[in-house]
């Protein structure tokens, strides 16, 4: 921001809360909440997202700073908030871009469907700074292997994620603010 950043698009992949979306699903923020604070995303950008990614959705999208590992607890916060996606970046990058007076847009890719339910090896997996932890997902396993078809899911899905999110990247250029 202080070297002239225009400003702040929050993109990656996040869990879906609506069940009408699937693995690999786009969606373009409409706003961002979380903690009942909502950061409404800019419109003009948003709608310039829309054009150049016809087969995206705008919706809200929810900040959390724990992965939603279940199921039955994605259906609470979608009930309770109407988001269709929750992540654990689009919070931050609004609050940023809030604080700064900057533009904020958001672009997200659907890597796990709202009925589908996380093994606990995924948060074992996260670091602190959202890297990757092999060594966490190992332990996990030995301590319950009983996860490992549900990790190889995981896996084949976050794959398609973010082949679905590089497909979108070059279109990104027509979106600019």
């Amino acid at each position: 921001a202080a070297e002239g950043a225009s400003g702040v698009l929050s993109i990656g992949v996040g869990g879906a809360l609506d069940p009408q979306l699937a693995v690999g699903d786009g969606l373009i923020g409409s706003e961002v909440i979380c903690d009942g604070v909502r950061w409404p995303t800019d419109e003009a950008w948003a709608d310039r997202l829309s054009k150049a990614m016809p087969r995206t959705r705008r919706a809200v999208v929810c900040g959390s700073d724990a992965m939603i590992l279940t199921a039955s607890a994605k259906a609470g916060l979608h009930a309770q908030t109407g988001a269709a996606l929750a992540d654990m970046e689009s919070h931050v990058a609004a609050r940023f871009a809030a604080e700064r007076g900057l533009p904020l847009a958001v672009l997200r890719v659907v890597s796990d469907a709202a009925d589908t339910d996380l093994p606990r090896a995924v948060t074992a997996g996260l670091k602190p700074d959202g890297g990757m932890n092999l060594w966490g997902v190992l332990s996990a396993l030995a301590a319950d292997p009983r996860q490992l078809p549900a990790l190889m899911r995981v896996g084949r899905d976050a794959e398609a994620a973010f082949k679905a999110l590089a497909a979108l990247a070059p279109r990104l250029q027509q979106a600019q603010t």
